[in-house]
């Protein structure tokens, strides 16, 4: 009895052995763990985000081949704005008045491409999750009781004159707020050829590129002249 008592000792911690061998040798073969993004949630920031919503379409636009008689040109960029840094008036006919944006306005600047009717390739909204378009846009030619004025444009700001190195990466020489998606200016058929990307697969914009923080410390008391 003693001997089978041991005996069955043995065959269990031999099976016992055997199963704890077998789970470290079947765990050795599972791949790295890598943690899912719906298992780790990050709070994006604003500024940062908008260039990933559009990054399915940077290898295409990598691999696009440029239409050379459609390109726009940073000088035309410009003169579709009142004044550096404003929404970007609509240059052709808007055929329903009361439309603000989501069914028709989307249909061509969400995405892109070229539109026939108006012989040209339509530039992409940084931020297409704003439908009412109008509320910002208003059409370039329009019948109203305005007369010429007297205001002057300011200069847009110009790349590189910031850099901390010749050749290093240009600095965001304008503010990042309602144009959070680099892809929508900088890449693509409709980009303005001057400031047309090389790279747009490299998605990370910011990582390179940073804004113009230029801090101003001569700040005096705005006195109106009356005289």
């Amino acid at each position: 009895m003693k001997r089978l008592g041991i005996i069955s000792l043995f065959v269990l911690l031999f099976i016992a052995f055997i199963t704890i061998w077998n789970y470290s040798y079947q765990t050795g073969l599972e791949d790295a763990y890598i943690p899912l993004e719906n298992e780790i949630t990050h709070s994006s920031i604003p500024s940062e985000a908008g260039v990933f919503k559009r990054s399915e379409y940077a290898l295409d636009y990598a691999k696009m081949t440029i239409d050379e008689k459609y390109q726009r040109t940073l000088e035309t960029y410009y003169d579709n704005r009142a004044y550096h840094g404003a929404p970007p008036s609509i240059p052709h006919p808007v055929s329903q008045e009361i439309s603000m944006g989501g069914n028709t306005c989307l249909q061509c600047h969400q995405n892109g491409g070229f539109v026939v009717k108006f012989d040209a390739y339509a530039p992409v909204t940084p931020h297409p999750e704003m439908i009412n378009c109008r509320q910002c846009h208003v059409a370039q030619n329009t019948e109203t009781f305005f007369t010429e004025t007297s205001f002057a444009k300011v200069q847009a700001p110009m790349a590189g004159i910031h850099n901390a190195l010749p050749g290093s990466p240009p600095m965001i020489p304008h503010a990042i707020q309602m144009r959070e998606n680099c892809l929508s200016c900088h890449a693509g058929p409709a980009a303005p050829k001057e400031i047309r990307v090389t790279h747009p697969e490299r998605i990370n914009c910011r990582q390179c590129h940073l804004p113009n923080a230029v801090e101003y410390s001569d700040k005096d008391v705005f006195l109106r002249n009356n005289n």
